[in-house]
């Protein structure tokens, strides 16, 4: 491996060269790895997807990269397709899901500045979220092993445990401005938020006048089956991000809250150089498009249910290596009873990838349209896999 990159991750041998939908092939390698991993719920519609490849090289030839000091007609015709499947009213481009959450927290406390609350700057947070790695998302996760090592951070984030409506109360204080929350908490063990927490969440802040803000940078854009996690409860949020799906693995963040709340986001509050790119704004607008399809979410629906009742055969075939299913949609994991580095490296030996998560947990986060062909294929390679470990 190079010696010019950063050492933050614990990158794996493998080098990949092309893709086509699930499947990937490894540098002078022929015979294909199956992706349950996508990019770590990125690649929504698979590798080499013909309908975005066309739609980028037909923009890639026109015109790259302008500047936000101009109209960008692409990323208007893109936020106008988000505002009308979501609640949203006001849309921000960014290029990252830690770029649209930071986005979040500065429009919150926009809001706060200018309905004459200045002094409301904190938020409640849940034990074993993940919302990013800059400072500011980075204390919002609260993650001792993220924040080590980097002195002190924005301290204005109050840590409850996750479905712990007693607890979200006691934390409430006079400076409290709203309540940061993944419907699923994908890299912290795919823990499944209650729908009836997120009802009271909703009440509470109504009750309050607090915010609600949903990161569902890795739930949103079909990943659960509806094109947004929030529409699982029908609880709406007052801000809420997007990233991973939304570009199917071009770079894009996106943070979109009401009217109401977007109001503090004014001239020069906020900005981004590359935000909102023109190849960003064409491949979004052609990925929402897509997976928007009522036939296209059924279709996430049924895939998922026949995932989910695969791997709840396995766990009752081995359980003794593995405790339960998690999760909603094709997000989905298998919680195990060991330390999951050696059952991730069996199934990359078989040809299967699936991502880490907390509590020793393997997430399936495959493309959104994969068949069910692909399903029982990536039981066949983890099966095969757990007979090679001891």
């Amino acid at each position: 491996m190079s010696g010019s990159l950063f050492d933050v991750y614990a990158r794996s041998d493998l080098a990949f060269e092309r893709g086509t939908g699930p499947w990937l092939y490894a540098v002078g390698d022929d015979e294909p790895y199956l992706d349950m991993m996508a990019g770590i719920a990125v690649n929504s519609l698979g590798h080499a997807n013909p309908k975005l490849v066309e739609v980028l090289r037909d923009q890639a030839s026109a015109l790259w990269h302008v500047s936000n000091t101009y109209r960008i007609l692409e990323q208007e015709a893109l936020a106008d397709c988000l505002v009308r499947l979501s609640c949203a009213d006001k849309v921000f481009f960014c290029n990252s899901g830690a770029e649209a959450m930071e986005c979040a927290i500065k429009t919150a406390r926009r809001w706060a500045f200018v309905s004459g609350r200045p002094e409301r700057t904190r938020f409640i947070t849940f034990e074993g979220a993940t919302h990013g790695r800059t400072m500011a998302t980075m204390a919002a996760g609260g993650k001792k092993k993220y924040l080590e090592g980097f002195g002190r951070t924005l301290d204005c984030f109050d840590q409850v445990p996750l479905n712990d409506m007693e607890a979200v109360k006691d934390r409430l204080c006079p400076e409290t401005l709203g309540i940061i929350i993944e419907p699923i908490q994908g890299s912290g063990g795919v823990r499944l938020v209650e729908d009836v927490f997120m009802k009271s969440l909703r009440d509470l802040c109504d009750a309050e006048d607090i915010l609600l803000i949903f990161d569902e940078v890795q739930t949103g854009v079909g990943r659960t089956g509806k094109m947004f996690a929030y529409e699982w409860p029908d609880v709406l949020p007052d801000i809420f991000a997007l990233a991973k799906g939304l570009g199917a693995g071009f770079p894009i963040g996106a943070c979109l809250a009401s009217d109401r709340v977007a109001t503090g986001m004014t001239t020069k509050t906020h900005s981004s150089t590359l935000g909102g790119n023109l190849l960003a704004m064409v491949v979004a607008r052609t990925v929402i498009e897509e997976v928007s399809r009522p036939d296209f979410l059924e279709h996430v629906r049924r895939i998922s249910e026949l995932l989910r009742n695969k791997l709840i055969a396995l766990v009752q075939d081995y359980d003794h290596v593995f405790e339960e299913v998690r999760g909603r949609g094709l997000l989905l994991g298998l919680k195990s009873k060991l330390p999951i580095a050696d059952l991730l490296f069996a199934m990359r030996r078989s040809r299967l990838l699936c991502a880490p998560a907390d509590d020793d947990v393997i997430r399936f986060v495959p493309p959104l349209n994969i068949e069910p062909e692909h399903v029982d294929e990536a039981v066949t390679r983890l099966v095969a896999a757990l007979k090679t470990v001891k």
